[in-house]
């Protein structure tokens, strides 16, 4: 279809929350398949409709590698039924252009959500790998939450930021995540 324009840091809609889809009519299909084409034109792992400026609970994600046929994955009014263990991930977001920082994240997640045709399923997974870091990153997105709201380290975060010129964190934002930090206390 279409390669869009992805919104950066800073645009007031990326702290938007999404709404619902009410029908997975045309205009949804098109835009599924406007956010795989933008997403793999920008060497993304996922992307969320929200990014791109339409505030409506569908992301996409394609873990595959190099080496591996594409495997797109399509959210539509996701919900993460299920989480637990905990994990330190390094990312990244198609919205923060090169900058990267250490997140707090569940290590196992369950997500249930509709598919492209409107289909329910459930995934699961598990072991805090890609996927499983890429489900909670982009669910996020769609409750206008952003990766840096789980920052481990605020001031490092707010060094990252400042490297790519990109604006200041909004401290109001973080998230307070005791139940992740004792889990990685735990495996400490």
């Amino acid at each position: 279809m279409a390669i869009r324009k992805v919104l950066k840091y800073g645009e007031p809609s990326l702290r938007e929350p999404s709404k619902e889809v009410h029908k997975v009519s045309r205009k949804i299909s098109d835009l599924v398949r406007d956010l795989l084409d933008t997403m793999y034109a920008q060497n993304g792992v996922g992307l969320a409709a929200p990014q791109i400026g339409e505030n409506v609970r569908v992301f996409v994600i394609d873990v595959s590698t190099n080496n591996e046929p594409l495997n797109p994955l399509v959210f539509i009014n996701p919900k993460i039924i299920k989480k637990s263990g905990a994990i330190i991930s390094n990312e990244g977001c198609l919205s923060f252009p090169e900058a990267y920082t250490n997140v707090k994240r569940y290590k196992n997640v369950m997500i249930k959500a509709l598919n492209e045709h409107g289909k329910s399923f459930v995934m699961e997974a598990k072991d805090g790998t890609l996927l499983a870091r890429a489900i909670q990153h982009e669910n996020d997105h769609l409750d206008g939450i952003l990766f840096i709201d789980h920052c481990m380290n605020r001031f490092e975060t707010e060094e990252v930021l400042k490297k790519y010129k990109l604006p200041d964190l909004d401290v109001d934002k973080l998230i307070d995540e005791k139940e992740l930090e004792e889990e990685l206390n735990k495996n400490d």
